[in-house]
């Protein structure tokens, strides 16, 4: 089976303000978010994870990947460049890639972290904008072939395809406050947070 998830942001203190998750702290939310991956996805299961798996503290997450079941494939965010040591991420990820095409069934899949404007067939599944209400989200919502894969509004675990369709269906249409509550702003100013500059460096590449 194929699963989807994006922004699990292990390691990274301030996204539980950022998101309001219902954790207590760091170790809490690392270990619920391996925990839930593991409780669904088998060692034959793919899982494509569409950015941000960890905080980028400068070096590949392998404490995490190396305890998460299924073939991993990373398609990068933010917070997944320039890490030190990137090619230890393919001794855990069958591929690392900024964009991917895959077809899920008889459906084509578009993957990349930032959202991409799509409308016809098939869908592109993105992460990045979590569960904020902000202007990202007014036009996504009107796109409803772009899918949000990100861990806040998918119960914090990988999802297949018809999962990730229903649980966008209903974040969108605002029916449920009970199981999207509205996070705060984001706090630019918490200690922690990465440094506002981009770091483009190469793909890793297997030796």
């Amino acid at each position: 089976m194929i699963f989807y998830t994006a922004d699990l942001h292990l390691g990274y203190f301030p996204i539980l303000h950022d998101t309001a998750r219902p954790f207590t702290g760091v170790p809490e939310m690392d270990e619920a978010l391996i925990s839930n991956w593991n409780a669904r996805v088998g060692a034959d299961d793919s899982v494509y994870i569409v950015g941000d798996f960890s905080y980028n503290g400068g070096e590949a997450p392998t404490q995490y990947l190396s305890r998460l079941n299924g073939h991993l494939h990373l398609i990068r965010g933010n917070h997944d460049t320039g890490l030190n040591h990137a090619e230890r991420l393919l001794d855990y990820c069958d591929s690392v890639t900024d964009f991917l095409e895959i077809d899920d069934g008889g459906t084509h899949i578009l993957l990349c972290h930032y959202p991409i404007l799509h409308e016809k067939g098939g869908y592109m599944i993105h992460g990045h904008i979590h569960n904020q209400r902000n202007h990202a989200y007014e036009i996504l919502k009107t796109l409803p072939r772009v899918l949000n894969a990100g861990v806040d509004i998918n119960f914090y675990r990988p999802v297949p395809l018809d999962e990730l369709v229903e649980n966008n269906r209903k974040y969108y249409s605002e029916e449920y406050p009970e199981l999207f509550p509205v996070p705060p702003r984001p706090d630019r100013s918490a200690p922690g947070l990465m440094p506002r500059k981009p770091d483009f460096r190469p793909l890793p590449q297997r030796h």
